[in-house]
């Protein structure tokens, strides 16, 4: 985690190596928690949208409209030059998890 934490997230190493009693202090940045969230959050809104998408396209195509999206997104995030992209990658992440997630939920 340290070469990711020092590619991506420097001023959290920095808080890390000056923290005496609590280490959860340490990773309070709002920059780290939109990445962390921004996958549950496009994931909870792409499962709205999958119910339409799957009435239109049917089950199996919007599986793999969903993998597909879930495959970019591990692209883009393998890829990862700054921060943008990791966030970009991690709600291409979520969309292919949330379409897949109601697919195979969806009950006929």
């Amino acid at each position: 985690m340290k070469p990711f934490l020092e590619k991506f997230f420097p001023a959290i190493l920095i808080k890390a190596a000056s923290a005496k009693t609590n280490m959860y202090c340490v990773y309070d940045d709002q920059l780290l928690t939109l990445f962390t969230s921004s996958l549950f959050l496009a994931g909870l809104f792409s499962s709205l949208l999958a119910s339409h998408v799957t009435m239109a396209l049917g089950r199996r195509n919007t599986m793999i409209f969903g993998g597909c999206i879930f495959f970019a997104g591990g692209a883009i995030n393998a890829a990862a030059v700054n921060i943008g992209m990791l966030i970009l990658g991690r709600i291409l992440l979520g969309i292919g998890v949330g379409f897949t997630n109601q697919v195979s939920n969806w009950i006929i």
